[in-house]
């Protein structure tokens, strides 16, 4: 996928989008491919509510299909580490076209539906890019490993909103020892796939955050 600044020179943050996640198994590995419409379309609600995931699944021969949105961006761009090979995977799900995003490994056990602040492994070799001035949304385990949020869903909540995520610090029932925080960055913030592979948690909303790896470069002020 070229960079998103070809596709959106005004940056991605609060860019809507939806994807449709196929899981699969080979040789007792579950896998999920992970469809997305961004640069495609703008996930049109009345096409989104159209889907129908089991049609879906019986149509692709997967075991089970996900409907992961409709969603928003909190990043600011997308950059692919290394320039992909041909043309990029197509198809169309009802009224939407999508692309084929990423890969998640879910190892030997298809994941528990709702099961939240768990990692997944996501196989993509792209930077997400966060400029100075940005405000991040944060969570921060029991251990000090750190994740920043990329996207926010309105899945669960459909009022969620850029200005209402501040507000997530009251809201989420963060398992013991973790905290959400909101800051500023003071320089850019790129969060980087290591080996092609990023790892992802989301919280009981389904907002998405993505783990900063020591490859990672963060300079921020301003905690809140």
């Amino acid at each position: 996928m070229p960079s998103t600044d070809d596709l959106f020179p005004n940056g991605l943050r609060d860019v809507r989008y939806g994807e449709v996640l196929l899981l699969s198994e080979a040789d007792g590995t579950f896998f999920a491919e992970v469809w997305n419409t961004l640069g495609l379309n703008d996930c049109p609600q009345e096409a989104w509510d159209a889907l129908d995931a089991g049609a879906i699944a019986a149509e692709r021969g997967a075991l089970v299909a996900l409907l992961n949105g409709p969603r928003r961006w909190v990043l600011d761009t997308i950059v692919p580490q290394q320039q992909a090979a041909g043309e990029r995977r197509l198809t169309r799900f009802g009224d939407l076209d999508m692309f084929l995003a990423a890969t998640i490994d879910l190892g030997d056990a298809l994941p528990e539906p709702g099961v939240a602040y768990v990692e997944r492994r996501i196989v993509r070799d792209t930077i997400f890019r966060f400029k100075a001035g940005t405000t991040i949304h944060q969570l921060t385990a029991r251990d000090r490993q750190r994740y920043v949020m990329q996207a926010y869903s309105h899945a669960v909540d459909p009022a969620q909103t850029l200005d209402t995520l501040p507000g997530l610090v009251d809201r989420l029932e963060l398992p013991e020892g973790w905290t959400f925080t909101t800051c500023t960055l003071d320089r850019t913030l790129d969060l980087l796939s290591t080996d092609g592979v990023a790892t992802v948690v989301q919280d009981e909303l389904e907002n998405t955050y993505q783990r900063i790896d020591a490859v990672s470069v963060a300079a921020m002020s301003g905690g809140a």
